[in-house]
């Protein structure tokens, strides 16, 4: 036991003393010292005494896509600990080909009594999809949070990335290396982040190249938001002559590198890439991924925060609130090989192919 506490008191910063009279439930600690106590336990994998384990303040439903893209495991971990901290006990429900639908996991979650439910790019943000449903849930008196998506239909908080800002900053930094055929990849057309990359997309290409509207959607091309909707999409633009891609999620992108060298293409000699979201592990892939970084653990903690206050009482605004996302420069990008002979002052007879 003397070797526990010396342990425990030296994660907590405190004395043996203060450890003990915390584990043995006696006065005389101050709330934020007792609370570094108890974390120090569960950092040294130590179990709680009985006595100090908070009891669930309830249940919060965390409703998924599938888990095989990395961000949404990130979205679920920030949520899950934010939700954690504040005494709740998150009950992850994930969607997956041929399984539970999102209506199914709703009503289950509702059946075992959940406090609120977080939605993670649900039915919300399909254009086409009856949002009937979410006031039914509200009819029910279950409050709920809405990421990644938007309909003015549906009375509830949203947290967004700012998807067309995301693009102005994907477009423009490949704009700056030399590209002028830059081509978007992303999934069906009906989804609201989807629409709203597009905005961003022509915007951006129609302002800083002089396009036609027309001829920057011949630049864009819908496909899955997989691997291989990824490298499907991204092969046809490479047919279109683009040497860039812009991809709306980094397993696209990944996709997209398959599709060039396929082609017998270097990334990013011959083609650059940028991805959008700078998933775990992205990083650590060849190349590097450029991304657009989605702000995964500010949206994650305001969707916490914004759920709670309607679960106290408070009715967060019926609003939405959109974090703007970074640029994160690594190793798919490159200045466009003939661009970057013109900037040294080499190559003067030759053009950007």
């Amino acid at each position: 036991m003397t070797a526990r506490l010396a342990d425990i008191a030296g994660q907590a910063g405190v004395s043996e003393a203060t450890v003990s009279r915390v584990l043995n439930g006696k006065p005389g600690v101050s709330a934020a010292t007792r609370e570094s106590v108890l974390a120090a336990l569960d950092v040294l994998g130590y179990e709680r005494p009985v006595r100090l384990r908070q009891r669930s303040a309830g249940l919060v439903g965390l409703i998924t896509p599938e888990l095989e893209n990395p961000i949404f495991p990130a979205f679920a971990q920030i949520i899950g600990q934010g939700l954690t901290r504040q005494g709740y006990t998150p009950v992850l429900a994930t969607q997956t080909p041929g399984g539970s639908t999102e209506d199914e996991l709703t009503e289950m979650l509702v059946d075992r009594g959940v406090a609120g439910i977080i939605f993670v790019s649900g039915l919300h943000a399909d254009t086409t999809a009856d949002t009937q449903r979410y006031e039914r849930l509200r009819g029910q008196g279950v409050p709920f949070v809405l990421v990644n998506g938007f309909s003015p239909k549906v009375r509830a908080p949203f947290v967004s990335p700012d998807d067309r800002a995301a693009m102005r900053l994907a477009v423009t930094h490949l704009v700056s290396l030399g590209h002028r055929e830059i081509g978007l990849a992303l999934g069906p057309e009906r989804f609201v982040p989807v629409q709203r990359k597009i905005e961003g997309f022509l915007a951006a290409m129609t302002g800083q190249l002089g396009l036609t509207e027309a001829a920057a959607r011949r630049l864009v091309e819908h496909s899955l938001y997989t691997l291989e909707g990824g490298q499907a999409a991204a092969g046809t633009l490479l047919e279109r002559g683009c040497t860039a891609v812009v991809c709306a999620s980094d397993m696209m992108a990944l996709g997209a590198v398959r599709a060039a060298r396929e082609r017998g293409l270097a990334v990013p000699r011959d083609v650059s890439v940028v991805g959008f979201d700078d998933s775990p592990l992205i990083a650590f892939t060849d190349p590097p991924l450029s991304t657009i970084r989605q702000p995964v653990t500010a949206m994650g903690q305001a969707a916490v925060r914004a759920l709670l206050e309607e679960v106290g009482g408070t009715p967060a605004p019926h609003s939405e609130f959109v974090f703007l996302p970074e640029l994160v420069v690594r190793g798919s990008t490159a200045c466009l090989p003939a661009y970057s002979e013109r900037r040294t002052g080499k190559g003067q007879d030759q053009t950007a192919g």
